[in-house]
């Protein structure tokens, strides 16, 4: 037993032990008094004080009791201890005057006395109170009942005592001629002690639940009380009673058990911490056939009482005619209303009977009673319409014969559970199981069991719709709705299990992650339901490509994921073969061409493989293959990637690259370099081209080939694009103020330009702030981006040529939108991209295609640039070809200011070898252009 389970365990004894303590205390203190009153207290003073004073004492401790209760108490019996308090203090009155008279003053006590005032006032509040204290009758006939109950009991009582005692009272008084005062005084005694039996007799099978044991105590405190009152008003006593005799023992032990009623029945109920045992069903039967014979058992008192007289040879009195006759009437009264009330009841009874009995018929559920050993012994009609099955034929069936034999075990087993516990703690239970309907089908029924004369009571539902509905948007939840694969989160839990169970140290454990390359450009051309059609078939090559022990998984979009569950092969090696030539022929599985409509479609697959370590989690296999996907599409797609942990190394690099990125502007990090574009004919510089270069504060040089890859992946790629327009125009506009008015041209993604809330402004507004004249500042769009609308683009640059702009075509010969620029937008300058020009030389094929694409551009006028012109051959390659301008190595790199400017003073860079007469250059100055690769540009010396 734990410590906690072992505290509680004893905590109802420490309660028991508590109260128990209390009890002996009081009855040690009563036996103590009634031993001394046995004895005479030793002297005759000690015995008139603690017979006077000592009850007077204990009544006040009685009333100061009830008090206090009735103040800490907030119920609705707060009335009754007041009035239980108020009449311990009338009796304590009394007896502190009689001890005046007795002990204080040595007098007998006259009669009557202030004392019989007091005494006289104990009864009523003691009545009243216990009418409190009595269950209220909910009907005025129980009122009408209570009333004749009271009447029938003290008639009785009132009948019998004056035939035995009160009429030899009054005949005494009469014949030593007492006054009418002593006459009354000696009858009042026995009649208010007779209508407080009466009261408590009548409310003893009336009184309420609650506090049942405080209740309990003080009636019993006061018929202990009134019991002693009979005695001392008997004739034979009251001529030789003196105060401290035996009789004050039980008037003391009375007072003391009032004044314990509140407190130490509520202690025991506040301690005590055991759950309360079933009440005995035998109480409840014997305590209604006692209140049910309360009138005759009056009744048959009465008669008594008569009988006496008769039997003594008495003449029968008048007083005890009348009350056995008023006793009779209230009887007869008081069975006629019962009579008419169990008339009243049966009705209702049976009106009510009628109408639970329509509710189980119409109900839509079943109800069904077992009997204890599990035969059906009441099925409702409404087994017909929700198990198809005739009530009747089930009657007398077992019940465990209609559930199915795999939830049979289940259901015993909380049945068993259910029935055990008690009932007060758990009323009911539910099960849902299957049942055999009428057609042979299994229904899914819940049932709501409670307990029924040892059997069950069960009250069932067809709930069959419901658990296929929550079947399905349970699958819902766990699978793509177009592909009908696991999605992202049941793969997820697959990997989990396959990672945690029995054989979570198996490396061969394997996760694909697929991309399809070229999905895009297929939604792009012929539309999405086109492209949905194609992920539909690629999700069914994908599934059948795996074992049934595998899982194949679409993550969203385009990516799919296949988890390869490890074969306990022990040789890592064969196994990770054996896996990537499983993904090799899944690549080509999915590269296989799709019949979309009456044409086919193709696509390849990118795929990243990453096998189980020991201790790996779910979230970092998973992330391994998308790391190796990613590496495979950053290498050529269409192939497949094993997954290596230098590969988290460069995302980690990459990370750190863009969180240094995020200050380095503000901190003043990045440089603004300017590469020239010479004149291939006269070696002049035309243009320069800017370019940003950024030293990191912790002194490493990151190429623009690596902050601007990051750069595009982030925030910081509008606030990069910003700074190096601002400074590209700032730094030209000083230039020419300084003599040196030579354009600048400025690289600008399509996207970037189409946005018009630059950071720095508009370019019109860095044109007029920095009053940069005319034709200075060219602009560069790359045509890479297929999502840029041509038709903002095209009104975009339209708007800058008005102010002056030129337009320069970036990478001309390798975009697949470069005719649809040519033909659309208003373009000066052809920009001709890095990697023709490094093979001009060597092939012949670019060699042709280069020459065709200058005379494109020379046939509509357009001034031409290369890119990346590093050796002295491509300079006359192209000079022969008919390109204007160019700019590389071969010229020089990008340079600072300080030697950009040396630079124009000198004017002029040597040309390798002569040529042809250059063509003349454009009215607006020469051309400005940014190259595309500028990671391949050594950085000059500084």
């Amino acid at each position: 037993m734990s410590a906690l389970g072992a505290l509680l365990s004893r905590r109802p004894v420490s309660g028991r032990s508590a109260g128990l303590r209390s009890q002996l205390l009081l009855a040690a203190i009563c036996a103590g008094y009634a031993v001394g009153a046995a004895v005479g207290w030793g002297s005759p003073g000690l015995a008139l004080f603690m017979g006077d004073f000592g009850l007077s004492l204990a009544a006040l401790i009685a009333a100061v009791s009830c008090f206090l209760h009735a103040r800490r108490s907030g119920s609705r019996f707060r009335p009754a201890w007041l009035l239980f308090s108020l009449s311990s203090a009338m009796a304590a009155g009394g007896n502190a005057v009689w001890g005046w008279y007795e002990v204080v003053l040595g007098l007998p006590v006259p009669s009557p006395s202030l004392a019989d005032v007091f005494f006289l006032c104990f009864a009523p509040p003691a009545i009243v109170g216990l009418l409190v204290l009595a269950k209220r009758p909910v009907t005025r006939a129980g009122w009408v009942c209570l009333v004749l109950d009271a009447w029938l009991i003290g008639g009785s009582l009132l009948t019998l005592s004056w035939s035995l005692a009160l009429a030899h009272t009054a005949h005494v008084a009469n014949v030593e001629g007492e006054s009418v005062a002593r006459a009354a005084l000696s009858l009042a005694y026995p009649l208010l002690d007779i209508v407080l039996v009466s009261m408590v007799l009548a409310l003893h099978f009336r009184r309420v639940h609650v506090n049942r044991s405080a209740v309990n105590t003080a009636i019993a405190a006061l018929a202990l009380t009134v019991l002693c009152d009979a005695v001392f008003t008997s004739p034979l006593l009251r001529s030789t009673y003196r105060s401290g005799q035996l009789l004050d023992a039980g008037w003391f032990a009375g007072s003391l058990l009032l004044a314990y009623a509140p407190w130490g029945a509520r202690r025991s109920q506040d301690n005590a911490v055991e759950p309360a045992r079933e009440p005995r069903t035998t109480s409840r039967p014997i305590a209604g056939s006692l209140a049910a014979l309360t009138p005759y058992l009056a009744a048959a008192v009465c008669t008594l009482g008569i009988l006496y007289n008769v039997v003594e040879g008495r003449t029968v009195d008048r007083v005890v005619v009348f009350t056995g006759c008023a006793v009779v009437l209230a009887l007869v009264v008081r069975q006629a209303i019962m009579l008419l009330d169990n008339i009243a009841l049966t009705h209702e009874l049976a009106q009510k009977e009628n109408h639970f009995r329509s509710l189980v018929q119409g109900s839509s559920d079943v109800i069904m009673i077992a009997a204890p050993t599990g035969i059906l012994r009441y099925v409702s009609p409404a087994a017909a319409g929700v198990y198809g099955r005739d009530a009747d034929d089930l009657v007398g069936a077992e019940l465990s014969s209609i559930i199915h034999p795999e939830d049979l075990g289940g259901v015993v087993h909380e049945v068993r559970r259910f029935l055990a516990a008690p009932p007060r703690e758990e009323p009911t239970t539910r099960i849902e199981c299957r049942f055999r309907s009428g057609t042979g089908d299994w229904l899914h029924v819940e049932s709501t069991v409670n307990r029924h004369q040892g059997g069950l009571l069960l009250n069932s539902r067809d709930v069959t719709e419901r658990v296929r509905l929550q079947a399905q948007l349970q699958h819902n939840a766990e699978h793509d709705p177009l592909t009908d694969l696991p999605n992202r989160a049941l793969f997820t839990t697959r990997v989990s299990q396959a990672l945690g169970g029995r054989r979570s140290g198996d490396p061969g454990t394997a996760v694909l992650f697929i991309d399809l390359d070229g999905f895009k450009a297929v939604n792009d051309s012929i539309g999405h339901q086109a492209g949905d059609e194609l992920l539909i078939q690629a999700a069914r090559r994908l599934q059948e490509s795996v074992r049934a022990s595998d899982t194949a998984a679409r993550l969203g979009g385009d990516e799919f994921a296949a988890l390869i569950v490890g074969d306990g092969t022990r040789d890592q090696a064969a196994r990770e073969c054996q896996v990537h030539e499983i993904a090799d022929r899944l690549r080509l599985t999915l590269s296989q061409p799709y019949r979309i409509g009456t044409g086919e479609v193709r696509v390849a697959a990118s795929i990243g493989v990453a096998f189980a370590e020991p201790s790996i989690t779910p979230k970092d296999l998973m992330r391994n293959a998308d790391l190796a996907m990613y590496r495979a599409k950053a290498s050529g797609k269409d192939r497949v990637e094993l997954y290596a942990p230098q590969m988290q190394a460069e995302v980690v690099r990459r990370s750190e690259v863009a969180t240094r990125l995020r200050t380095a502007l503000r901190d003043g990090e990045f440089a603004l370099l300017h590469q020239p574009v010479v004149h291939l004919a006269s070696g002049t510089v035309a243009a320069v081209a800017a370019q940003a270069r950024w030293r990191s504060a912790q002194g490493i040089l990151f190429t623009p080939a690596e902050f601007l890859r990051v750069a595009e992946d982030s925030d910081r790629a509008a606030e990069l694009g910003g700074w190096l327009l601002e400074e590209a125009v700032e730094q030209a506009a000083e230039r020419a103020r300084a003599g040196h008015p030579v354009p600048v041209s400025v690289r600008v993604s399509a996207g970037r330009l189409l946005d018009r809330s630059l950071p720095f402004g508009t370019v019109e507004a860095l044109l007029t702030r920095h009053g940069l004249p005319s034709g200075a500042l060219m602009i560069e769009v790359a045509d890479s981006d297929p999502r840029i609308a041509f038709d903002d683009l095209e009104q975009r640059l339209v708007a800058l040529r008005r102010l002056g702009v030129r337009i320069a075509l970036d990478g001309f010969g390798s975009g697949y939108a470069a005719i649809n620029a040519l033909r659309r937008l208003p373009i000066d300058v052809l920009k001709l991209d890095r990697g023709l020009v490094e093979g001009v030389v060597e092939s012949a094929r670019l060699h042709k295609i280069t020459s065709g694409l200058l005379r494109i551009a020379c046939d509509l006028g357009m001034q031409s640039v290369a890119d990346g012109v590093d050796l002295p051959e491509q300079v006359r390659a192209l000079r022969a070809m008919g390109c204007t301008h160019g700019l590389g190595m071969a010229f020089s790199g990008p340079l600072d200011e300080y030697r950009l400017r040396r630079a124009l003073i000198r004017g002029k860079f040597p040309v390798p070898g002569g040529g042809p007469t250059a063509q003349p250059v454009l009215a607006g100055g020469s051309i400005p252009l940014q190259s595309r690769s500028h990671d391949e540009t050594a950085v000059p010396p500084t």
